[in-house]
């Protein structure tokens, strides 16, 4: 392309599902969870394909950012809003640093990508869509599961598959078609198992919250958005204002599914969110062999004794832990902080983080 390649990398959070890992001063983005490398690390890593890397953050991370991604710029919000008004700041911030107008290639700092290659190819190529389209382009990963912690992205359909990697692969000489996109019908928000087996079979993906786009094709559609009161402070000069006059709110609900420029194109590299103690366990447990077995223990830190006990996620890095005839657990002890929770119950972890925070205790 004739276009720089910009890497955005979302790491403003704190992960409250992975708690009590990740607090306040110990976001999850510089936690390591079974590597040497913090997962923020091993972002920037697999967007080396970019001719430059910012993180966008907030200011207590700035500094611990630098010394995560020294290789990468940071760009910080003048306030915590999710990732509507981050992008959009992003693509104001991004959007005249360079001789012509970037492609933004915007994704989290909490991922497990399984083939960093791959996954390196895929963004080029969402890229390259996003100027052939001038429209905003979403990655949606192929589904191994009816998950029901994920967001789905349905795909219009002309009566046939829509195109996946194998057959994008197949379709020239640089391993690239033109039918490895399609716009987008709709986004489904996490269903239950029954919803989740029914798009599925629609050809739905999951939405991973990876995206690319030029800034003046996101800049177009915020204007027409909840965020339209940040786009016009930011055209003033004044992002400070911008951010106060939005409530925080998901690119996903204030952009993405309101755009009428939305397409998809087919992301399959062995990816998982590592948002919740689950799915942490079940990315340590096919890296440890066991290939996904449910019966495994994962041992995320610390040194675990199991007898007659399946399928738990033990993290306790200053303890030993011993499982007695118990099966499906989270036990998480860090600091002078214990969750023990069904694994099941991974995506309410966020609950007893709001409990505490209601005490003043988090």
């Amino acid at each position: 392309m004739d276009r720089p390649i910009v890497a955005c990398v979302l790491a403003g959070g704190i992960g409250s599902r992975l708690y009590p890992a990740s607090r306040s001063d110990r976001p999850k983005q510089f936690l390591a969870f079974g590597g040497e490398q913090s997962l923020l690390s091993r972002t920037l890593d697999r967007t080396a394909f970019a001719d430059e890397r910012y993180v966008l953050t907030r200011e207590e991370f700035a500094d611990e950012i630098r010394e995560h991604a020294p290789e990468a710029g940071a760009l910080v919000e003048p306030a915590g809003r999710d990732t509507g008004p981050a992008l959009v700041y992003a693509a104001w911030r991004l959007r005249d640093r360079f001789d012509a107008e970037p492609v933004l290639c915007c994704l989290p700092s909490d991922h497990h990508v399984a083939d960093d290659a791959a996954f390196a190819t895929r963004l080029e190529r969402a890229a390259e869509v996003a100027v052939e389209t001038d429209g905003l382009v979403t990655l949606g990963v192929e589904p191994t599961r009816p998950a029901t912690g994920y967001g789905y992205i349905v795909p219009e359909s002309d009566g046939t598959e829509p195109a996946g990697v194998e057959t994008a692969l197949e379709a020239g000489d640089d391993g690239l078609g033109a039918d490895d996109y399609a716009a987008v019908d709709r986004f489904t928000e996490k269903p239950d198992r029954e919803d989740a087996e029914h798009v599925i079979e629609g050809g739905a993906y999951w939405n991973a919250g990876i995206f690319a786009w030029t800034p003046s094709a996101l800049l177009r559609e915020a204007r027409d958005s909840p965020l339209a009161p940040l786009v016009d402070a930011l055209e003033d000069g004044e992002p400070g204002r911008g951010f106060d006059a939005v409530d925080a709110v998901s690119v996903d609900y204030a952009i993405m599914e309101r755009a009428s420029d939305v397409f998809v194109t087919p992301l399959s590299v062995g990816w998982d969110d590592l948002g919740t103690w689950d799915a942490v366990g079940r990315v340590l447990a096919a890296d440890d062999g066991a290939g996904g077995d449910e019966s495994a223990n994962a041992t995320v830190a610390g040194d675990t004794l199991s007898i007659d006990a399946e399928h738990n996620v033990v993290a306790a890095p200053d303890a030993r832990v011993s499982l007695l005839e118990v099966d499906d657990l989270i036990v998480a002890a860090f600091d002078d902080r214990i969750l023990v929770a069904p694994r099941g119950a991974s995506q309410r972890v966020r609950t007893i983080v709001d409990r505490l925070r209601e005490r003043d205790a988090f």
